[in-house]
């Protein structure tokens, strides 16, 4: 019945969106979408003071941010993926207001999006899931260990000094509220989203990955999906992915159902091969991922997902 729902949806969905929007490509890939590299960095504006930040990285797809200007100053979610990127980030932010970027927020705590956090201003207040607190410590350790071992200066891993109390966290910015949420765990087990009911948007930061392949080497592959559903309850008109591009707001729900879709597609693939018995070796040979297999990075993240899954229902993730 649920997924009979959301199919409805889909349709009804489409039958509203105008044709010229219907007729963009459905893709991550810039040139298949027919947008120039030259064209990026580039900010996209969701709302009176809310913006989206679009920047591209290797190989070749967006990373993407949310910047959020009150009265008071600058909330941003998820950096780039190094001090320059993170750089040139803040420089465009400078371009729409003056006002001071005050807060940040650790949508997902993976280096393509935290790696640059090193620019930010030093007395920035962080707003972090005890999860993804925890994994930037592990990560400031092991970038210290290596540097030891290679004689090269450390690799700096921001940690925020506090975390999160709680599942939910509001912020003025003056004139406008933000609020921070934990849904669940999915891409990470910390991930973050930015709501901004005023203009209802909902940065999903990696949770939502728009066309491309299920990245799952710290998921939880069945959590996921159900932090998906979460967030397709809420009100909300446009969903704003980590990854991919930014759409239009009902395209945006419709490729976060597109997206939904692929996990449960993903995990139920993997588990008709386990219960095979095939190794995952065996497993990535066999898989048939239908439509998702078109998706970009799919060839690079498929055997991560078949482990990951293995790990899920062998009882190996916690």
């Amino acid at each position: 019945m649920h997924q009979r729902i959301l199919t409805l949806l889909i349709v009804a969905t489409i039958a509203l969106t105008p044709a010229a929007v219907r007729a963009q490509a459905r893709t991550a890939d810039p040139a298949k979408r027919g947008v120039a590299l030259s064209e990026f960095p580039r900010i996209v504006r969701l709302g009176d003071g809310v913006y989206g930040y679009e920047e591209i990285r290797q190989p070749g797809f967006t990373t993407v941010s949310l910047f959020v200007v009150g009265r008071n100053g600058v909330l941003v979610a998820d950096g780039q993926g190094s001090p320059a990127a993170t750089r040139t980030m803040l420089e465009k932010i400078r371009t729409v207001t003056p006002l001071p970027v005050r807060w940040y927020v650790v949508g997902s705590d993976h280096g393509d999006h935290t790696a640059g956090n090193s620019e930010l201003p030093k007395d920035i207040r962080y707003i972090v899931h005890p999860a993804s607190r925890a994994q930037l410590q592990r990560d400031s350790a092991a970038a210290a260990a290596s540097s030891g071992r290679s004689g090269q200066p450390p690799r700096v891993v921001v940690v925020p000094p506090v975390a999160m109390t709680g599942d939910r966290e509001s912020i003025d910015l003056g004139g406008i509220t933000v609020e921070v949420l934990f849904l669940g765990r999915g891409h990470t087990a910390g991930d973050l989203m930015v709501h901004v009911p005023r203009d209802r948007v909902l940065f999903m930061s990696e949770a939502y990955l728009n066309r491309v392949f299920p990245a799952m080497r710290s998921a939880f592959p069945t959590e996921w999906v159900a932090t998906v559903d979460r967030a397709l309850a809420m009100d909300v008109t446009r969903y704003v992915p980590g990854h991919g591009f930014i759409e239009e707001p009902a395209v945006s729900r419709e490729e976060l159902v597109a997206f939904r879709q692929a996990l449960v597609s993903v995990v139920d693939e993997v588990k008709r091969l386990h219960a095979r018995g095939l190794s995952p070796e065996d497993a990535g040979k066999a898989a048939n991922w239908g439509a998702v297999a078109e998706w970009f990075l799919a060839s690079q993240q498929a055997p991560i997902a078949i482990r990951r899954v293995y790990d899920e229902i062998e009882g190996r993730i916690r």
